[in-house]
């Protein structure tokens, strides 16, 4: 060991404190920080810092860059701890930084399995932290412990078969002394499932299976064998809340995607949101956001926790941008639902019954000649981080708006690690690939949008509209500023409360995660990834 790299793993050491598990619970109290994918355990994205002010906005400069060696889109959210940023370099580099400079302190590297399949991008959403540790999944199914002080290897165990198309996009949830992870691959026929290790050793603890076998409740709504490959994948990081001791996780699309007839029934627990026991990974309650799903309406969005008053009293409850257009509000102790409500165009529901179900139009699910349903494969939303701010009680929604698809089913046979459709989409009114060159686009083709949305009704209260789609996430802080970016390769600094742009800059990429907000010896900081770049702006 070179002196240079003993004297910078000291420094890291001296620097960093343990993050314990009353820290994560508690990580409200500490700003200057963002232990967790969302900030807190609520998954609400909002900061209390306050250096940073609609008044003093503009004066934001760029501090400091760091430059990926990958190719891959940049879809990780970093965590900073005690004034060190960890993040992901796609598809599974950590990377330890000084969050003030940028100054590397250590990289550790590891290389996934030839077997790895994913559907979307080789791509890593962020980490976890406990201790002096450090928790990624990989794309080829594993679980991994790093030190978080010099970068070396704890423990690697396997969380599933890569070679049948699992693999761990999300970034992992700690909950006491629990690393709680999911699975993707629902594009592969996998069967879905939430597992919980322990943080020290590895061992799995406890496993809820999100396409239940025979014998456990819901397998009724699958026929036959078909729950076997019945998808159901996780691949956004769920929430917590310790009082009620519950853990909340969005579930992806059944398989095959786009042909429910092999699969008839509701298909639960796939488009569902779970409240599961923390400790035990028992199933407290289940609410299906789109039964028997034949429009890729993954509801892996990120469940959003907040106490709000609702028709004259407080309400805990669990706030839902989800895919299929509609924002929900539930009740996060029973699952009740509370309200619905679409915030972009929606053709395949018409409302709902008395029980909060979905009315579900016969003429709206896929077909052998196609069907064009609003919105379209890619949802009203999607991963992309909202955010809900208390001061003004405003949840906002990264929108791709008044989008459609043609949705194609045909059959399929399941053949193990091997994609399993059931269909596809045909034309779309916008292109997954397309570059920032969008000045052509006709108004009828949709578009992206910031939409503002009272967080107890639904109730739209403004919009920013883009040219493009929009693939990132939402921050929102103390004063009222809130930060995204779009496709477009800008970031914006909005005021929360009217939606007016205060301040932007280019970045020259496309913007796919959430920014986050630190500060270090009183400064703060706010850092978002474009392209295969991050980027740390702070001010004058």
């Amino acid at each position: 060991m070179t002196s240079r790299l003993l004297l910078i793993i000291l420094t890291v050491g001296a620097a960093h404190a343990q993050v314990t598990w009353d820290r994560l619970r508690n990580a409200q109290s500490e700003p200057q920080n963002w232990l967790t994918y969302s900030g807190t355990n609520f998954g609400q994205r909002h900061s209390a810092l306050s250096e940073m002010t609609p008044s003093n906005v503009k004066d934001l400069r760029l501090k400091w860059v760091f430059q990926a060696a990958s190719f891959e889109k940049f879809e990780a959210t970093p965590l900073v701890a005690d004034g060190i940023l960890y993040t992901v370099q796609a598809p599974n580099d950590i990377i330890a930084m000084d969050a003030a400079t940028g100054r590397l302190f250590w990289t550790y590297t590891y290389t996934p399995s030839k077997e790895s399949r994913v559907c979307c991008g080789r791509v890593n959403r962020g980490l976890a932290i406990l201790g002096d540790t450090l928790f990624m999944g990989t794309i080829d199914g594993r679980l991994l412990a790093v030190d978080a002080k010099s970068g070396k290897p704890v423990w690697n165990i396997p969380v599933a078969r890569a070679e049948a198309g699992y693999s761990v996009t999300h970034a992992p949830l700690i909950v006491k002394d629990k690393v709680l992870v999911g699975v993707a691959g629902g594009e592969y026929g996998i069967r879905g499932f939430i597992a919980a290790f322990d943080a020290k050793t590895g061992k799995e603890v406890w496993r809820f299976n999100t396409i239940p076998g025979p014998g456990e409740p819901g397998n009724e709504t699958w026929v036959g064998d078909s729950w076997k490959t019945g998808g159901g994948s996780i691949w956004v990081t769920g929430s917590y809340d310790a009082e009620l001791n519950l853990t909340f996780w969005g579930v992806g699309n059944p398989g095959p995607d786009w042909n429910g007839d092999s699969r008839v029934g509701d298909n639960l627990y796939s488009d569902c949101a779970l409240a599961l026991d923390a400790d035990t990974g028992k199933l407290k309650w289940h609410y299906q956001f789109t039964p028997h799903d034949e429009l890729d309406y993954d509801s892996v969005q990120v469940p959003v926790l907040g106490d709000i008053q609702f028709q004259g009293r407080l309400r805990k409850v669990v706030m839902w941008a989800n895919r299929n257009g509609i924002y929900y509000v539930l009740d996060r102790a029973t699952g009740l639902f509370l309200t619905g409500k679409p915030f972009t165009k929606v053709t395949w529901m018409d409302g709902f019954d008395e029980r909060g179900r979905p009315r579900k139009l016969n003429s709206a699910g896929s077909s052998p000649e196609g069907t064009i349903v609003y919105p379209g494969v890619q949802g009203g939303t999607n991963w992309y981080s909202p955010s809900y701010s208390p001061r003004t009680g405003l949840f906002y929604i990264p929108v791709w708006d008044d989008t459609y698809s043609r949705f194609i089913k045909k059959k399929d046979t399941y053949t193990e690690g091997q994609r399993y459709l059931g269909g596809f989409p045909g034309s779309t009114s916008f292109s997954l690939n397309r570059g920032a060159q969008t000045n052509t686009r006709k108004p009828q083709d949709g578009h992206g949008a910031i939409l503002a949305v009272d967080a107890a009704t639904g109730e739209k209260k403004w919009k920013l509209d883009f040219v493009d789609v929009t693939d990132s996430g939402i921050l929102t802080t103390a004063t009222d500023l809130l930060f995204t970016g779009n496709r477009e390769e800008h970031f914006f600094a909005l005021n929360a409360r009217t939606g007016e742009v205060l301040w932007k800059t280019s970045l020259g990429g496309v913007l796919a995660n959430g920014p986050i907000t630190y500060a270090v010896n009183g400064n703060q900081y706010v850092a978002v990834a474009a392209g295969n770049a991050l980027y740390v702006f702070g001010l004058r």
